[in-house]
């Protein structure tokens, strides 16, 4: 009987940290999906993956205006990393290494690209009461929030 009790407990010992890693994860999940965002007069949809390392990468997969005045792609010309230069602006991977923070119900610990400016910021990220994805970057003391609307999973 000892015996049965003692493999019992090591079993749920083992047990419970996935569990709870599973439920970390659960929760953490809840920002997978397609959202449709906006800034400035660009209007753009982004799905948001989970990687394989559990951390979350956002990427831009569709813009309204694409193409320029010569029906030219639209490339990200302003990126810091000039190899960058020569993507399609409707691929930009936008964020990546994006991680949960249980205890504050948020998600941060990376930098979001703006395409516009050419810049990375700090990024956290929280569901507005609205349902709405609250995104926030900051850099040197300023902040820009949006909000992107899921329209998909």
């Amino acid at each position: 009987m000892k015996k049965i009790i003692l493999a019992a407990v090591m079993v749920l010992g083992m047990i419970c940290p996935v569990a709870a890693q599973q439920m970390l994860n659960m929760k953490g999940d809840n920002i997978v999906g397609t959202y449709k965002g906006k800034q400035g007069d660009d209007v753009f949809k982004a799905r948001i993956t989970r990687l394989a390392d559990g951390t979350y990468q956002g990427q831009i997969i569709w813009m309204e205006h694409d193409r320029d005045t010569n029906g030219q792609k639209i490339l990200d010309k302003k990126n810091p990393d000039k190899s960058l230069r020569t993507q399609p602006a409707d691929r930009i991977i936008v964020f990546s290494g994006l991680k949960y923070d249980k205890a504050n119900h948020h998600w941060g610990d990376t930098k979001i690209y703006d395409p516009q400016r050419g810049l990375r910021a700090k990024m956290t990220a929280d569901f507005a009461p609205d349902g709405r994805l609250r995104i926030k970057g900051s850099l040197l003391g300023i902040s820009e929030t949006v909000y992107w609307v899921r329209v998909g999973d």
